[in-house]
């Protein structure tokens, strides 16, 4: 049994009349709905897409001045240490010349103190020797008298020393 022509167009009215009617009240606001949907994911991917963009750009300024950071921070090193070099080299020039200046002294003091010891033991001779031929004069000593007067001279001015 085959449909009749009346109950094919009636369902094809009715399947005609459905169509519109979901079409109007569900398929439009649907595809509005996806419509808005897929704006709404565009306009995220558009937004998030400039902010990594942003993010990229604010990194790469955080790199250039992290790099400028360090290598400033390296020149204050090197001057730093150019610095304590020169400081370096300045104490030990200044306690090389104060070394200097003390054996300069020293050396000088050591010198005066010898010049005056020699000079005591100058006038010491010189007195001895007066005493000595003093003596000598006041004894008419025989040889033998006279070597040990000397050697006993000779003694007295070793013990001096």
């Amino acid at each position: 049994m085959l449909p009749s022509w009346g109950d094919m167009l009636f369902q094809l009215f009715a399947f005609i009349i459905l169509m519109l009617l979901v079409t109007r009240f569900a398929l439009r606001p649907v595809m509005n709905t996806m419509e808005e949907r897929q704006n709404y994911i565009e306009n995220q991917i558009s937004e998030a897409e400039k902010q990594r963009e942003e993010a990229e750009k604010l990194l790469k300024e955080q790199q250039e001045l992290l790099d400028k950071a360090r290598v400033e921070a390296k020149e204050i090193i090197e001057r730093a240490k150019q610095q304590k070099e020169k400081e370096a080299e300045a104490i030990i020039a200044d306690a090389q010349e104060r070394a200097e200046r003390m054996i300069k002294e020293a050396t000088a003091e050591i010198g005066r103190e010898k010049e005056r010891a020699l000079a005591e033991l100058r006038n010491e001779v010189g007195h001895l020797s007066v005493l000595l031929a003093s003596k000598m004069i006041e004894k008419e000593l025989d040889e033998k008298e006279q070597s040990k007067l000397i050697n006993q001279y000779l003694n007295q001015v070793g013990e001096m020393q």
